[in-house]
C-alpha cells in the first residue's frame, strides 16, 4: 500500500465508521445525524481522486467498502427493540449503494477532470450521491424488493404518507429518501471549498 494513500484510506474508515454509528440516531422526522457525515465520503474520494489519480481513489472505496462490510457484519449481531439494528436488505442495500455510487463517482470525476476545478467534484458527487440514496433506500425498504429477506417486516417503510409531510401520499421510505438526498445536494456544495483547500495544500510545492 502506497503510504500516500493512507491519510484518505483513515479518512474514509472513520466517516464509514461515524456514519454506521450515527445512523442510529435520529435528527428531525426524516433525518439520522448519520445523513450529515456519510456525504463527506464523496469528498475523500475526489481528493485522492484530483491529487492521486483514480487508481488511489479506487483503493480507498475498497478499503471504506470493507469497512462498512464489517460495520454490517457487527450491526446484526446487536439486538434491538424491533430486532437485529442492520437487517440482510439493509447490509445489502448499504454495501451496493457504496460501492456502485463511490464507483461511479470515480468514473464521472475522471471525464470532467480537465474542465474547471469545480466540475469535476461538483458533477461526480451529485451522480454518485444520486446514486447512493436510489439504490440503498430502494433495496432496504422497497415493497417491490421484499422477496430479499421476506421475514423482515418493512411495513412501517411502506406506509402511505404525505411526501415530507407536505406532499402527495407516497411510502414513508420516499420521504427518507428525499430528505437524505436534499442534504447529500448541499453537502455536495458546501464540501467544494474543503476540496479546494486540501488540493491546494497536498498539490503546493515545497518551498
Amino acid at each position: 500500500m502506497n503510504r500516500t494513500h493512507l491519510p484518505g484510506i483513515l479518512a474514509m474508515a472513520a466517516i464509514v465508521v461515524a456514519s454506521n454509528i450515527l445512523v442510529q440516531f435520529l435528527f428531525g422526522q426524516w433525518l439520522t445525524w448519520g445523513a450529515f457525515t456519510y456525504p463527506f465520503a464523496f469528498l475523500v474520494t475526489d481528493v485522492m481522486n484530483r491529487v492521486y489519480g483514480a487508481a488511489a481513489a479506487r483503493r480507498v472505496v475498497l478499503a471504506g467498502f470493507a469497512v462498512g462490510v464489517v460495520c454490517s457484519l457487527i450491526g446484526t449481531q446487536i439486538m434491538g427493540e424491533f430486532g437485529p439494528l442492520v437487517t440482510l436488505r439493509i447490509a445489502l442495500g448499504s454495501g451496493l449503494a457504496f460501492l456502485v455510487a463511490q464507483l461511479t463517482d470515480v468514473f464521472v470525476f475522471n471525464r470532467f477532470r480537465e474542465g474547471r476545478w469545480w466540475r469535476a467534484p461538483l458533477v461526480s458527487t451529485l451522480v454518485g450521491s444520486s446514486l447512493d440514496t436510489a439504490i440503498f433506500f430502494s433495496v432496504a425498504f422497497s415493497a417491490a424488493l421484499s422477496f430479499v429477506e421476506p421475514t423482515n417486516d418493512t411495513s412501517w417503510a411502506t406506509e402511505a404518507v404525505p411526501l415530507l409531510g407536505v406532499g402527495p401520499a407516497l411510502p414513508l421510505w420516499v420521504s427518507l429518501a428525499v430528505a437524505d438526498w436534499m442534504v447529500k445536494l448541499a453537502l455536495a456544495l458546501i464540501a467544494l471549498a474543503p476540496f479546494r483547500v486540501v488540493v491546494a495544500k497536498l498539490t503546493a510545492k515545497p518551498a
